[in-house]
Order: structure tokens, then sequence, then C-alpha cells
């Protein structure tokens, strides 16, 4: 078998919003091992991109220990914030080119704190493409955004 740390996770993430702002729901899977893990929940309101990256934050709170990760995402504003943008967004006191204050501050924050000691490789796919995954990731939070729409 395998040594823990030399094994990938794999993690899928998605989110969605009806209305942007509005009710939002997010889905995330987990798989490692063989095992596979699905988590979902919602907020209202909120927009997509808060949805897009509350599904990975959640899906990090789910680790125990420092991992190997291979997280697959459709959201390009996810993957550019974590591998592109943060740097500079830090540089400038959390300011984005513009000058103008960054977008979803508390989720980056959150999201850096729990990426830190993880290896993540960032994955993007083309949503509703037919991933596998990626539609089932949806499929769970489209299914949470309905589920407490009506609450």
């Amino acid at each position: 078998m395998a040594d823990r740390k030399d094994t990938l996770l794999e993690i899928f993430t998605d989110g969605a919003c009806s209305g942007n702002p509005g009710p939002g729901g997010y889905g995330a899977i987990l798989r490692f091992n063989g095992r596979t893990k699905e988590i979902s929940g919602w907020e209202n309101p909120t927009t997509n991109n808060r949805m897009e990256m509350t599904a990975v934050i959640e899906a990090l709170r789910q680790l125990k220990r420092p991992c190997r990760i291979r997280i697959t995402t459709d959201s390009n504003y996810v993957i550019k914030g974590m591998t592109e943008w943060m740097p500079g967004w830090i540089r400038r006191n959390w300011q984005n080119s513009q000058k103008k204050p960054v977008l979803n501050k508390d989720l980056w924050e959150t999201m850096l704190k729990l990426s830190k000691p993880h290896q993540i490789e960032w994955k993007w796919v083309k949503g509703h493409k037919g991933h596998k995954e990626n539609e089932r990731c949806d499929e769970l939070a489209r299914m949470a955004l309905l589920k407490n729409h009506d609450q």
C-alpha cells in the first residue's frame, strides 16, 4: 500500500446560484484510496463566486492532515485567484489591480489558510460538458439550493 502522503486525494467542486445575488448552493466530492465522500450546503443570499469558493473551503475543512491534492473545478475565478492573483492582492494589502478592495476577501483568506498545509494541484474543466464528477457536484449544489430555497 502506498504511503498516505504519496497518495493523491481528489477533490471536485462546484457552486450554483439562483440569481446573483440570490440563494446558492455548493457541492463537493472527495475521493481517496477508493473511498468517496460527498458534501453540500447552501447560503442565502450569496453569489455564484462565493459558492464556488465555499465548495473548496468546505472540502478542505474535511481534511485532518496534510495531503497531496488535485482540486478540479469549473471556476477560473477560484483557480486564478489561488494561483495567479493572490500574491498581488496580498502585496497590495487586499486591493485589486484597480486599487479597489478585493471581493470575497473573507473567503480568499480562509481558503489560503486551509490550503497552506497541503500540496495542491489545480485543474480546470469546462462546466456542463459531461465531466462526470463536475456534473455530480453541480447536481449536489443545485439540490442544496433548491431544498433550502423554500425554507
